[in-house]
């Protein structure tokens, strides 16, 4: 059961949550580990294989519980098992103030939207799986921090967080990212959304990439800057900055994009040469296909 004021239905459409069941969600580094799942690990959890006992918690599935040895002891034991799926997701918006851009032709729908339904999706498959995962907000004010964990009030606590996240501000200064450092460990999977151009955001990946985790990103982009629809004359607004630039959209459009395609091949060159996946998500596109980008769906084209 989802806490009051948070459904899945508010950050996944139900075409798309359908669509998730042809995902999964695989770590390259987990490759090759001895084990029945995706990857394997020898951590605890609700599997096959018997492991130990321990004091029951508010939370445990009740069919954990050892009914015979409460009956004995009249006392709640859970039984802790080796699991498949030990993997850490961390799923970090960027949640500045560029990230409230929408698009005139669908107001309400911002990258920061598609950002936590892209979590959210994440977060899902996940929750499938039995895999841990945690959020962080990324912006100006600070790093707010949800650890990962597993099960339905991961999922209950993970989305209570998406619904009271705003964009504003700009990226969060160096002092600020430590938690990042501290708490993203070896072996995890890290899952950058964003509109990607800041070098902030990029320094963060390429620096968790070179410390061994395992980076990706999804870049969201809004139809107007793909397609720079605009004529006349017509106020450009950079939410971060402050800054404004006045020009006529139709004497502007060749070298915007030019430029724009530019800059987004150089930076795509950038992640490839860290090693790091990734996906580029445009907000009138199905909130899926960058996952299927990035997991390896075959029928990723049929959604492009």
């Amino acid at each position: 059961m989802n806490a009051p004021g948070t459904r899945i239905a508010d950050f996944i459409p139900p075409a798309v949550r359908a669509r998730l069941k042809d995902l999964r969600l695989t770590s390259r580094r987990a490759v090759g580990l001895q084990g029945l799942g995706l990857h394997h690990s020898r951590s605890r959890g609700a599997g096959l294989e018997f492991a130990q006992y321990r004091a029951y918690e508010p939370g445990d599935e009740l069919r954990q519980i050892d009914w015979k040895l409460y009956a004995r002891s009249d006392r709640f034991f859970v039984r802790e098992a080796e699991r498949e799926s030990p993997l850490a997701a961390w799923l970090l918006i960027d949640a500045s103030a560029s990230m409230a851009q929408e698009d005139k032709a669908r107001p309400g729908w911002s990258r920061l939207s598609a950002a936590k339904g892209l979590a959210a999706c994440i977060a899902e498959l996940a929750l499938r799986q039995g895999d841990r995962f945690g959020l962080v907000a990324l912006r100006e004010d600070g790093v707010r921090l949800l650890a990962p964990g597993a099960g339905l009030r991961q999922r209950d606590r993970f989305l209570l967080e998406l619904h009271g996240l705003e964009a504003r501000g700009q990226w969060p200064s160096p002092e600020k990212l430590r938690p990042l450092w501290e708490r993203i460990g070896a072996g995890d999977l890290v899952v950058l959304l964003s509109d990607g151009f800041d070098e902030g955001s990029i320094d963060v990946m390429t620096r968790l990439a070179a410390a061994r985790r395992e980076v990706l990103t999804v870049r969201i982009l809004t139809a107007e800057e793909r397609d720079f629809p605009f004529n006349g004359g017509h106020r450009f607004h950079d939410p971060e900055t402050g800054e404004e630039l006045l020009g006529d959209g139709a004497a502007m459009r060749a070298e915007f994009l030019a430029r724009f395609t530019q800059a987004r091949r150089e930076l795509d060159a950038r992640l490839d040469a860290s090693g790091i996946r990734h996906a580029e998500y445009v907000l009138d596109q199905p909130l899926d296909l960058p996952l299927r980008r990035l997991f390896g769906a075959r029928d990723a084209a049929e959604y492009a």
